[in-house]
């Protein structure tokens, strides 16, 4: 009898153990590095965290993104350093070397435009890679593609030549984000597919109007759109131009 307790003993010991090492207590994930709307991809959430006005920084796969960062080290007071920087136009709220000097680091590698390095200070000029429009490069693991920028109405042409600055398309993991930039609502904007996320301006009269906008997007159907660079553009007109019926998401988020 004593035999057998010991065997009942130790098969209830045996199942224990095992059950302990089949059901380990799971470690949450790590936090994000920074707050913000958090899009699913295949290597992991790209998190958005709006600034101000065309600035934005974004996180995704370990890689901490900037775009167009402007007035200073004070906005970006608490968040990662970059390890790649996105500019589009010469600018000054899309462009500040004081800004930059304070924020790249002596690995950040800046992406622009030709016009726009030649606008850097030497010191910044040696980190930038040159992207024209259509252009492509990879960096950061991030693929990218420069789309044009520019005005076509009469009146705004002064604003943004065609060729001086760069939207950008750039692939994380599985999904395709397009940063428009200072423009109208051009045919390479409208011809644009499988945009999962889009960043659309709309200020007179350096951009478009909403209604420009919301027909462009319409048209090229990202998954969700972010107006940014919009001043005190109609964001209520232009979520009701944008709708429902074609499958496009509008956030609107504090970026004033």
């Amino acid at each position: 009898m004593t035999n057998a307790r010991l065997l009942v003993s130790a098969v209830w010991l045996a199942l224990s153990l095992s059950a302990c090492r089949s059901s380990p207590e799971e470690t949450p994930p790590p936090a994000p590095p920074i707050s913000g709307d958090a899009i699913p991809t295949s290597r992991g959430d790209l998190i958005i965290h709006p600034v101000n006005h065309a600035s934005f920084v974004m996180s995704w796969a370990g890689q901490i993104i900037y775009v167009d960062p402007v007035g200073g080290a004070a906005p970006y007071e608490g968040l990662p350093a970059p390890d790649v920087v996105f500019l589009t136009d010469i600018h000054t709220d899309h462009l500040n070397a004081d800004t930059l000097t304070a924020l790249v680091q002596s690995e950040t590698a800046i992406v622009a435009p030709q016009a726009v390095r030649d606008a850097l200070p030497p010191a910044l000029q040696g980190s930038t890679q040159v992207l024209a429009n259509g252009g492509t490069l990879t960096v950061a693991e991030i693929a990218v593609e420069a789309i044009p920028m520019y005005n076509l109405t009469p009146e705004r042409l002064h604003f943004h030549p065609k060729g001086r600055g760069n939207g950008y398309v750039l692939t994380v993991g599985d999904k395709r984000i397009y940063i428009a930039g200072d423009t109208e609502d051009i045919p390479e904007m409208r011809q644009l597919r499988d945009i999962e996320v889009a960043f659309v301006p709309m200020n007179l009269p350096y951009t478009m109007t909403v209604a420009q906008a919301a027909d462009a997007v319409r048209e090229f159907k990202p998954k969700i759109v972010y107006p940014y660079h919009f001043r005190d553009s109609n964001m209520a007109e232009f979520t009701q131009l944008v709708g429902t019926d074609v499958g496009v998401e509008v956030r609107v988020r504090d970026w004033y």
